[in-house]
């Protein structure tokens, strides 16, 4: 019985990333090509929709990003167009502003029916994309279109659609469905500029595989870009209080290039070497720092935007500083022993439990166990003091040995870890099958070392 590939919400990765990772990949779904073992007992967790203050962070950021799009050349100037038409709609007595806050309401949906949809078929390729985003050749293709996109958005290229396309985005409708079309076409017109952010996003959201937040976080994304027009609709009075159109909007769109590269970096992080994941990911915070903060030219009207400048990078900076003083003050690696039945006849004669982590270097759950949870200083005091820890590498497949322990411990995916007690039985209610932290692991380290009531 396959367990699902699912997102769960637990932890923040080395570099401060809040993160929520996929758990139980099928074996058989893996590069590596073992077999699948049937396991009645699968994780219950599969599947579980993302949530916790990580989920809300990173909602509330993709809500800023929407709002950000507004500022890009593709859509700042189409504010003062979307206010006339809503405008034009109404006059100001009470009913009159229902109806506009109705056309409002039918301008978002439209909006968001055309990116949510976008975000669920994205998520419905999520098995595939899933298990493709382990191949490292696949990620090096995803970072590499990403660096493309980020390149139109730096203003070296230009995303240029059909002219068909915007002429037939760009008709007139009148009524409720007018509003409603308006906002379902909005993402056509502004394609230029916001075009390689969504395609960015729509990988990420296809690699999470989660169609329930495929949904929600376009959703998310949609109310940031349509509350701001939706908002000055409502009181266009305010609208010559806006900034002027001028170069600051190009700089936004840059400060969006530099997001693409971001997540480019954080899409082939798993294929590099362990110092390169952190020197790669501050050279990019230093990168966009430099750039935005002090070597773009770009002015505006308003006295704010120096001040703007020089803050967006110096965050950046202390983001390079933060990610690489973390990596340089985490404590030291497992010393993980091979699988052999002399080590488990070692430790029973030592009356040690034996922890077995079934891993794979494509698995990016494993590899999160490893770099955060069993590089921890608590945990690993405890299993130098109190345990033996075997590691099974089951990356490449084709090992006798591998695949003879996968059948005999009923391991269906990874990561898999098994617990054996002192006595080398397994406890099976001990047994993890997904990313856990350092805290709740010392919590089941604990647990092996008592035996069980009745016993």
């Amino acid at each position: 019985m396959a367990v699902e590939l699912g997102y769960k919400n637990v932890y923040r990765d080395p570099y401060g990333f809040p993160k929520w990772q996929e758990h139980g990949l099928p074996i058989a779904s893996s590069p590596a090509g073992l077999s699948e073992p049937e396991r009645a007992d699968a994780d219950p967790t599969a599947g579980r929709s993302l949530q916790g203050w990580s989920m809300l962070w990173t909602l509330l950021g993709i809500f800023t990003g929407g709002l950000a799009l507004n500022l890009t050349p593709c859509v700042y100037p189409m504010i003062p167009i979307t206010v006339s038409f809503f405008g034009g709609r109404t006059n100001q007595d009470k009913p009159a502003q229902i109806k506009l806050v109705l056309h409002g309401i039918c301008y978002l949906l439209g909006l968001a029916i055309t990116n949510s949809s976008l975000g669920v078929m994205a998520a419905l390729t999520g098995g595939l994309m899933g298990a493709l985003l382990q191949n490292p050749i696949v990620l090096a293709l995803v970072a590499g279109a990403l660096i493309l996109f980020a390149t139109s958005l730096f203003g070296l290229w230009e995303l240029r659609l059909p002219s068909v396309l915007i002429q037939a985005a760009g008709r007139s409708y009148g009524g409720y469905f007018g509003s409603l079309f308006m906002g379902l076409t909005l993402g056509v017109v502004a394609a230029p500029c916001i075009g390689p952010f969504v395609l960015g996003l729509l990988t990420w959201v296809a690699g999470m595989g989660s169609p329930l937040m495929g949904f929600l976080v376009f959703f998310i994304l949609s109310l940031g870009l349509g509350m701001p027009l939706f908002a000055l609709a409502l009181f266009s009075g305010q609208l010559q209080r806006l900034p002027r159109a001028g170069g600051w909007m190009l700089w936004v769109r840059k400060l969006m290039g530099w997001v693409l590269v971001g997540m480019a970096a954080y899409f082939i992080r798993p294929v590099l070497p362990e110092v390169l994941k952190v020197v790669l990911l501050a050279a990019v915070a230093l990168a966009a720092g430099l750039h935005l903060g002090w070597l773009d030219k770009n002015q505006a009207g308003f006295k704010a935007f120096p001040w703007l400048k020089t803050l967006v990078g110096t965050v950046c900076l202390v983001l390079a500083t933060f990610w690489i003083t973390v990596w340089a003050m985490r404590g030291p690696g497992m010393d993980w022993q091979s699988y052999s039945e002399t080590t488990l006849q070692q430790a029973a004669a030592q009356e040690k439990p034996v922890i077995i982590d079934f891993y794979a270097d494509w698995c990016t759950p494993c590899r999160e166990l490893e770099e955060v949870t069993f590089h921890n200083a608590d945990v690993v005091r405890q299993a130098q003091q109190h345990f033996v820890m075997v590691k099974v590498d089951v990356t490449k497949g084709g090992n006798p040995l591998h695949e003879r322990l996968l059948k005999q411990y009923g391991v269906q995916g990874v990561p898999t870890i098994v617990f054996l007690d002192d006595q080398g039985k397994e406890r099976a209610d001990l047994r993890l099958v997904d990313f856990l932290p350092p805290e709740q692991l010392l919590d089941r380290m604990a647990d092996l070392k008592k035996p069980i009531s009745g016993q």
